[in-house]
């Protein structure tokens, strides 16, 4: 059977159209790689572009993307509410149909090398594919953001793994790395207050005592004038999307606030969905793999 491999990878560029697309174009003009979605934020300034394919096409796809964006994003003239390091963010890779975990290392290893060659870019590998446990966790990765980076990289600890101890001087760094499906969640308030959702997003994330694999922080999205908890949900069988809504609402309620709606970015495992629609509409003894008219299809 043919591997497929998903990837993911994150862009420091959601305003400029023509810059989008030319990088997007990257993807949907290599063969054996399909392009899925892609989905720009202004507020962010960020694109999560998402595209499957065997490990060569993926490969492939994923350096050219990396040239075309380190050509055309200036990290010196950017600004965004995400945290970003890179022209070129993060790039994980993720098994979809048999293919292996240690097959997505081994992928991120070769893109990676080939990033630093082709594309003057220094890499970090994160995740199932970090060099040394500190280096596992993105945000730690990323931590100091492209302005700190320069610096960071003269600490031995933080030496990138491809590309020297440096940074490139306008697309900075990139992470790549291999990782189970992860889901970008994000949650709506209805106020324009940032720390309401700072608050939230330090309750509910992992890192200080909240949820198991969820990270979160709070934004603002400026076009909308609201405060957004963004949230990585990185394994949704462990803490499902109702449970952070359901807390996000009482802690809301706390300060006056509600929910006005949520975003998922990009794709997410149909399983995801079927836990919350099984939560919500109470439906005793589901079994989707059963019940679910477009499960026997598939």
């Amino acid at each position: 059977m043919a591997k497929i491999i998903e990837s993911v990878p994150n862009i420091s560029e959601g305003r400029n159209q023509e810059v989008i697309e030319a990088c997007v174009d990257q993807i949907r003009t290599t063969a054996g790689c399909t392009l899925l979605d892609y989905s720009s934020d202004t507020s962010h300034n960020r694109t999560v572009i998402t595209y499957m394919g065997s490990p060569e096409a993926c490969e492939e796809a994923s350096v050219k993307l990396a040239k075309k964006a380190v050509e055309l994003i200036d990290l010196t003239k950017h600004v965004g509410e995400h945290p970003r390091m890179g022209c070129v963010d993060v790039m994980p890779f993720i098994p979809i149909k048999d293919a292996t975990t240690e097959d997505c290392v081994e992928l991120s290893k070769r893109v990676g090398k080939r990033i630093a060659e082709e594309a003057d870019l220094p890499v970090f590998l994160y995740e199932q594919s970090a060099s040394a446990p500190h280096r596992e966790n993105l945000a730690k990765v990323r931590k100091g953001q492209f302005e700190g980076m320069a610096e960071k990289v003269k600490d031995a600890e933080w030496i990138p793994d491809f590309g020297g101890q440096r940074i490139h001087p306008t697309g900075g760094v990139v992470a790549v790395g291999a990782r189970p499906p992860l889901i970008a969640f994000n949650i709506n308030l209805s106020t324009s207050d940032v720390e309401i959702a700072n608050k939230i997003g330090k309750i509910i994330r992992r890192s200080n005592g909240g949820f198991d694999c969820v990270k979160a922080m709070g934004v603002m999205l400026e076009d909308r004038n609201i405060a957004q908890v963004s949230i990585n949900m990185t394994d949704f069988t462990k803490t499902p999307l109702y449970r952070v809504v359901e807390l996000t609402k009482a802690e809301a309620a706390r300060y006056g606030v509600h929910v006005i709606g949520t975003e998922i970015i990009g794709l997410c495992p149909m399983n995801a969905l079927f836990d919350a629609a099984e939560y919500y509409l109470q439906i005793e003894e589901f079994n989707p793999a059963v019940q679910v008219i477009e499960n026997h299809l598939l």
